[in-house]
């Protein structure tokens, strides 16, 4: 009978080790999961703010592409617009009677292309040449001083479609 008592003290004992190592099994296996669980979060988050970030880059991206819609039109029509501008130009006033109707034609296309965005970029003869607002053609020999590096010509104008230049003023600088 001894033997019987012996064996449930030895299974007491293994049990509370058991027990024991159960324990610290579980609580690593909790430290583990929490640190999944703190990484996955973490992953959520940045996904979050990446697709947030998404979403507002394509909205200005999408706000941009309607501001310049019309932007390969518009541009193939400013040589036309030159056009008229010039034979309006080369006409005297004594002989403006007979083009009377190209200039209507004129200046409705130009309110029309101006009620869709498109601004004549203001470049006038003596302003400072800015190479990021104007192309120079040429550049020749400056009378004084005082025009160097400024507009003596405006060759031909430049256009704003909004904010962005789509022709820059082709114009000649002295030197």
């Amino acid at each position: 009978m001894a033997d019987k008592t012996s064996k449930p003290k030895a299974k007491a004992k293994k049990s509370t080790a058991e027990k024991k190592s159960s324990k610290s099994d579980i609580s690593k296996q909790l430290e583990e999961l929490n640190e999944s669980l703190n990484q996955e979060k973490d992953k959520y988050l940045r996904l979050f703010a990446e697709f947030e970030n998404f979403k507002k880059r394509t909205a200005r991206e999408r706000i941009e592409l309607f501001k310049t819609a019309g932007q390969e039109v518009i541009s193939a029509i400013l040589p036309i617009l030159d056009d008229f501008e010039r034979a309006i130009n080369q006409t005297l006033e004594e002989d403006r009677k007979p083009i009377e109707g190209f200039v209507l034609i004129n200046n409705k296309l130009a309110d029309v292309l101006k009620s869709n965005g498109l601004n004549v970029t203001e470049t006038k003869i003596g302003d400072t040449f800015d190479a990021e607002i104007h192309e120079a053609i040429t550049l020749i020999p400056a009378q004084d001083d005082a025009q160097k590096g400024k507009i003596i010509d405006i060759i031909e104008k430049g256009y704003q479609l909004g904010d962005k230049i789509i022709r820059f003023p082709k114009v000649v600088v002295g030197q």
